[in-house]
């Protein structure tokens, strides 16, 4: 599983540009379709073959109100989930209250604590800063400049230092979590497929305090399934930052091979729900809609065909998806979910003949053409698959640059049609041809 690390400090250090430059954000698969906007709070970051989870959080202030103390607890349940720990500082200021604030909280942790003076844009300012920095007490200070992109080898260096790459073989067994906001009724939905009560079933919000993996049985094949709520730690409520606590469920879905996204049937659909699900897609996971407390509706076939029109225009970014509606209390329909589960992982590692893609895509460009820019138009010369969890397909053309979103969209409907691949997404990338490596395309 991926290392945590995150980002803590006082308002206007610099960890939003820190992260911006860390996550490489112009390069990262980033949704950008209508409805999916959401603040970029964890992102991955990938240094010298290692993989990290890198997360955001806002500045840590002393002052009074609600709003600060939102930002000093979401910043705790970063330091609670985290494995390494960037206390980011401005190095041209001497500290302050918030910093030192800071640090006595996270001399409390027993966690490597990395400081980070930003803003140190040479040489000679670098030297003159450093030592007062050490003051804090902590053994590794690192002197960095985000806007002028100086010191990031340094400090990727020191916060993968002791990140030792797994080495273990992935077990031959599919993994699926549910994933979804507080109450909709995930444990629940473990114990029907357990058929057991191993999951603590509340209707408080956050019962369920940690990711949860349990083993069963269907068909007589082994699966692994995984609870996330995750929604309280130590006695603390975190439902009142409840954005920052995706931090267990983004852990459960990057060992998962397919998401089981779970949304109440009488609340409907809000923003966060496809906050959670844009997520597992951009993981590119399987992904499978439960609609559960299907017991609660009392006309269920008017409902069906209002919900599926619905679901339509909500979740447009992932028309792929297959829905299940069920009752988790009343196991009604329960069966029909774990064949969909089978069918999102089978397809999230479906491979398509070199052939046959050539075939679809020869036949699907000269049924319409590239829209034109400037008198020249996109030319596709080959296509083949590159990649599976997602599956990736790679495009041959002479430039890259000509290929409108629409197009794009067209020729993976077009994929779509001709091979099945529900409930996964999949990854569409252009190279000019004769470019040697995938640098170019990013």
């Amino acid at each position: 599983m991926k290392k945590t690390v995150c980002l803590i400090g006082r308002p206007n250090v610099g960890k939003s540009t820190i992260f911006n430059r860390l996550i490489k954000e112009n390069k990262a698969i980033i949704l950008d379709t209508p409805g999916v906007t959401r603040d970029r709070l964890y992102g991955d970051v990938t240094y010298d073959e290692k993989t990290f989870l890198l997360v955001d959080t806002g500045g840590i202030d002393l002052g009074e109100g609600d709003f600060n103390k939102d930002i000093r607890l979401q910043a705790e349940i970063a330091i609670d989930e985290s494995d390494v720990i960037v206390f980011v500082v401005d190095g041209r200021e001497d500290l302050t209250s918030n910093d030192l604030y800071i640090r006595d909280m996270l001399m409390k942790t027993n966690k490597k604590v990395i400081v980070a003076l930003n803003k140190l844009d040479n040489v000679k300012m670098q030297e003159e800063r450093i030592y007062y920095y050490y003051e804090l007490g902590f053994q590794y200070v690192i002197p960095i400049s985000a806007s002028h992109n100086l010191g990031f080898g340094d400090l990727l260096d020191e916060i993968t230092r002791d990140f030792k790459e797994n080495t273990d073989m992935p077990e031959n067994i599919l993994k699926f979590c549910i994933i979804g906001r507080p109450n909709v009724g995930k444990s629940s939905l473990v114990n029907a497929l357990l058929n057991e009560e191993r999951a603590i079933v509340s209707d408080v919000a956050g019962t369920t305090r940690d990711s949860v993996d349990t083993r069963f049985r269907y068909n007589n094949e082994d699966y692994i399934v995984i609870d996330t709520a995750g929604m309280r730690k130590q006695g603390r409520i975190y439902e009142s930052v409840e954005k920052y606590s995706l931090l267990r469920s983004l852990k459960a879905i990057d060992r998962s091979d397919v998401c089981v996204l779970v949304i109440d049937a009488k609340e409907g659909i809000i923003e966060h729900d496809k906050h959670i699900a844009s997520y597992a897609i951009e993981a590119g996971k399987g992904l499978v809609l439960v609609v559960n407390k299907w017991d609660t509706i009392e006309d269920k076939d008017s409902a069906i065909k209002e919900w599926k029109v619905l679901l339509e225009n909500e979740f447009q970014f992932m028309t792929y998806a297959k829905v299940v509606f069920l009752s988790a209390l009343t196991k009604k329909r329960l069966h029909t979910l774990m064949p969909e589960i089978l069918s999102a992982y089978e397809n999230n590692h479906r491979e398509v003949k070199t052939s046959l893609l050539n075939n679809v895509i020869t036949d699907a460009t000269k049924l319409h053409d590239a829209p034109g820019y400037k008198g020249r138009k996109l030319k596709i010369y080959f296509s083949s698959q590159t990649g599976i969890c997602p599956p990736k397909f790679t495009f041959r053309c002479n430039d890259k640059g000509l290929v409108h979103f629409s197009y794009e969209r067209y020729l993976e409907n077009t994929i779509r049609k001709n091979f099945d691949f529900t409930g996964t997404p999949i990854i569409l990338q252009f190279k000019n041809r004769g470019s040697k490596d995938e640098d170019d395309d990013e």
